[in-house]
């Protein structure tokens, strides 16, 4: 992808490229800056005294396209972001492959956090480089990533000190859902502790969940206490339930009551998700009607029951204005809760309905 005139007008590379084939410099599947020169790039940089803003992008979800549509396609998706990325830098930076689904990008322009924040708004909302489908033979996978980085010599003097930096960002917006770019900012990040937020995963939601929902008693109860856990770790707006009358009430918001007579028709199995809502037009029109009324973007819908048969009811997270994809840990959390409700209804002889 890169060319040894594209790469020679900095010094760097033009003193490597004089010792070395450029295709030795090169990622041999993105056609990036291999790993070992993009970090060599950006300490020559600092030795230099060079200012620029350094930043990892991690795309979301990679193992599940990997695993839903074959590592061709994987592959496919590697290329065609790091094609966008290479021509979204063109002129004023240069973009590498860090390992797997994670990519490096060094920018020599923007070291304001107003030209940062404009260049990763940009980057996200033109859907140039993430955002957007990729389309391929057999499928059309919904690209997001996350995105962490820090400016030299602003934020850091020195090369272990600003990687760190970019370490801490970037766990910092998977720990916020995801699809999202931070910009490290001394006295929102300099505390940020990477085991402390690594320990808030699925296992620690789930002990959370658990101890909110038995701590009070009736369906509706538990569902209003379980809730501020949910919008905490899973970063929802609200959380809605179908009942037996097949009704969409929110937990918290007050008078929010969609008929949804036709929701059964999306289940094929006991979890669906998407972000394109017209999959759900396809088989639920009225469904789609109360989505669309409420302005989602992104859907999940976990069946509610103990078997095969006519589910009690479902849960439903029914996200506004946001293009998400919904990862396997939030997936197992709200799957893990509607079994709980399952149970308890079961147990106690009470069903989700019009009193919740």
């Amino acid at each position: 992808m890169y060319t040894k005139e594209q790469l020679s007008k900095y010094a760097y590379f033009d003193e490597t490229l004089g010792r070395r084939d450029v295709s030795n410099v090169l990622d041999p599947l993105t056609g990036l800056v291999s790993r070992q020169y993009i970090l060599g790039f950006a300490q020559s940089l600092i030795q230099a005294g060079t200012p620029f803003t350094f930043g990892m992008l991690d795309l979301d979800n990679f193992k599940f396209i990997n695993d839903a549509y074959g590592h061709h396609a994987g592959d496919r998706v590697l290329i065609d972001v790091a094609e966008n990325l290479t021509e979204y830098l063109k002129g004023y930076g240069v973009a590498g492959r860090f390992g797997g689904d994670e990519l490096l990008w060094i920018n020599l322009r923007d070291r304001e956090y107003a030209d940062k924040k404009a260049f990763l708004a940009d980057f996200y909302n033109s859907q140039r480089v993430v955002r957007k489908n990729v389309p391929m033979e057999g499928c059309s996978p919904f690209i997001t990533g996350t995105v962490g980085c820090a400016t030299f010599p602003d934020d850091a003097q020195d090369y272990d000190s600003l990687f760190a930096m970019i370490d801490k960002t970037l766990y910092r917006g998977k720990s916020k859902g995801r699809n999202c770019y931070i910009i490290y900012v001394k006295e929102k990040h300099a505390n940020i502790d990477i085991q402390q937020i690594a320990r808030r995963g699925v296992y620690t939601t789930m002990c959370n969940v658990v101890r909110m929902f038995e701590m009070v008693p009736g369906l509706k109860n538990k569902l209003l206490s379980v809730t501020p856990v949910l919008i905490d770790e899973l970063r929802l707006t609200d959380l809605y339930y179908v009942g037996r009358d097949r009704v969409m009430r929110a937990v918290r918001a007050q008078g929010v009551e969609e008929p949804v007579g036709d929701i059964d028709n999306l289940m094929n199995d006991e979890l669906f998700t998407t972000n394109n809502l017209e999959r759900v037009n396809a088989r639920c029109p009225v469904f789609y009607g109360a989505l669309k009324r409420r302005e989602v973007e992104s859907l999940m819908v976990v069946r509610v029951g103990m078997d095969n048969a006519v589910p009690d009811g479902y849960l439903v997270c029914a996200e506004p204005h946001s293009l998400r994809i919904w990862q396997e840990d939030e997936c197992a959390v709200m799957f893990f809760l509607a079994k709980l409700i399952a149970m308890r209804s079961r147990i106690d002889g009470e069903a989700l309905g019009e009193t919740i």
